[in-house]
């Protein structure tokens, strides 16, 4: 390992690899809840949530 410190167009670089990679992995996350978030949403019907209800 060379002791001179990495060029900024190295840095630079490997930023947006890093950035790519993530936005990819965010993309596949989003396209994998897509279809749980509307398939929650069909299950509830017409309820609706109300916090504290359960402590009457």
């Amino acid at each position: 390992m060379s002791d001179e410190p990495p060029s900024p167009q190295n840095l630079l670089a490997q930023m947006e690899q890093m950035l790519a990679a993530l936005n990819a992995d965010l993309v596949q996350l989003d396209a994998d809840l897509q279809p749980s978030a509307a398939h929650g949403e069909e299950t509830q019907g017409d309820e609706s949530f109300t916090p504290g209800a359960d402590r009457v």
